[in-house]
């Protein structure tokens, strides 16, 4: 058998596999971001509202969906309180515009706040508690989110 033509099936099985192994076009994919608040900062909580909005709008332009969560924990805790928060409006009005946007904040964090205020902090409406900050961040990245820390 001439040479030539004995590579011609492990040419074709190579342009198969390249074909399998291609990366997906990243139209109509799902991205996924976690942006993790740990500071009682204004600024750093409108950058961490600023990214969630503009991660969105530039998925939704191209075609593709995007989940985004925000995870509040420590000081960060504040952008979640229903009497602190510095960002509350915007938290109700984004959380009426997107409904790829979530918002965690730390069960940890809450329980400390509270018993230092004597009685249970109050949340956002928007907020769902979870038992730990750290670890939603962790589970979240495990299940194949990108990470911010605006």
């Amino acid at each position: 058998m001439n040479m030539k033509f004995a590579l011609i099936p492990m040419f074709v099985l190579g342009l198969i596999f390249s074909a399998i192994s291609a990366p997906v076009s990243a139209a109509g994919m799902v991205h996924k971001l976690a942006i993790h608040v740990d500071e009682n900062d204004k600024a750093r909580m409108n950058m961490a509202l600023n990214n969630a909005a503009n991660v969105s709008s530039y998925y939704k332009s191209k075609g593709d969906t995007v989940e985004i969560e925000i995870v509040a924990y420590g000081p960060g805790l504040i952008m979640l309180s229903e009497e602190k928060s510095p960002v509350k409006a915007r938290i109700a009005a984004m959380g009426l515009e997107m409904d790829n946007l979530t918002f965690a904040a730390c069960g940890n964090t809450h329980r400390k706040m509270s018993k230092k205020l004597g009685h249970p902090m109050k949340l956002v409406s928007e907020a769902k508690m979870v038992t730990s900050g750290v670890v939603r961040l962790m589970e979240l990245q495990e299940g194949g989110y990108s990470y911010v820390r605006p």
